[in-house]
């Protein structure tokens, strides 16, 4: 059925943002300088928000002012700076399994914001992607720190009230726009933090260059781009969800790159974070018509 491919087709187009941005960890350790993590998302995002508006030539006007600067504060500076406290105060299992919880809450805030229904079957698939990841990446020696575990719990509310109003406040302009708008509105934010909180960068190398580009122009402009427009397209529960994908990528990342270990529970795990995701997409997939020439647009997949 045409419905059903063209959703099928925009999933796995935004999958690619999550999967990529499960290299991110790769990159930060192998590529760029150490202790620098409000600099690093800086760089990544203002040069990328910077370049994007050099291409659209669009500034937003009226009230989008002040929702850029929201959605770039929830999507991007906030957001990115609970994260960092959260992985600097939590081993990466620990953190990874607390952020694991947006999907649960965008499905809490699409009730309340978009008056989209909780669906049994969506709610299945977030604890059973939560379970997945927290089998992929946690330890048994892992501890509890108070301050990661809110740090990463505002990250999670962040990202997920990001998600919920990308979608209701979604402006007449193109994703590639939209996604100017709030890289830089982000990027901005970021800026006083990242100069008052860090010392300034020592002189980069080449593969230090090389990293944050990639952060910029591919884990930045080109993913933010494709989940912005999943969104628009797609219930944020179910976008959300393919967020599952992030630490998959990761623990493979290790494994191939890294020479890291891949234990019984975490092939488990990657088994719970594909089928929570197949779970999630199955509870917002388009119906079928039931009789001959009977026509059903989904309410989540606008024209």
């Amino acid at each position: 059925m045409k419905t059903n491919s063209r959703y099928l087709a925009d999933v796995l187009t935004t999958a690619v943002a999550p999967a990529i941005w499960g290299s991110t960890y790769f990159v930060t350790t192998s590529f760029l300088p150490q202790g620098y993590p409000l600099t690093v998302a800086l760089l990544r995002a203002l040069p990328a928000g910077l370049l994007l508006l050099l291409i659209v030539r669009m500034l937003p006007t009226g009230i989008w002012w002040g929702r850029a600067i929201i959605l770039g504060a929830l999507n991007f500076s906030f957001f990115w700076a609970m994260l960092f406290v959260s992985a600097y105060r939590l081993p990466g299992g620990v953190a990874g399994t607390v952020g694991a919880v947006q999907p649960l809450i965008v499905i809490a805030l699409s009730r309340f914001f978009l008056g989209m229904p909780i669906r049994l079957l969506a709610v299945l698939a977030g604890l059973a992607g939560v379970a997945g990841v927290g089998l992929l990446v946690l330890t048994p020696k892992a501890g509890l720190d108070p301050v990661g575990v809110a740090a990463g719990l505002a990250g999670a509310v962040s990202m997920a009230f990001g998600t919920v109003l990308t979608r209701r406040w979604a402006p007449a302009v193109s994703n590639l726009t939209f996604t100017a708008w709030q890289l830089t509105a982000g990027g901005i934010l970021l800026l006083p933090f990242a100069l008052l909180l860090e010392p300034a960068l020592p002189t980069l190398s080449a593969a230090n260059i090389a990293g944050i580009t990639y952060l910029g122009l591919i884990g930045a402009a080109f993913t933010y781009l494709l989940w912005f427009r999943g969104l628009s397209r797609i219930e944020p529960s179910a976008v959300a969800s393919l967020g599952f994908l992030s630490p998959v990528v990761a623990t493979l990342l290790g494994w191939l790159a890294l020479g890291q270990s891949l234990a019984p529970a975490q092939i488990a795990g990657f088994a719970m974070v594909l089928a929570g995701v197949w779970l999630s997409q199955r509870a917002t997939m388009p119906v079928r018509p039931t009789r001959p020439g009977a026509s059903q647009q989904p309410a989540n997949h606008p024209v």
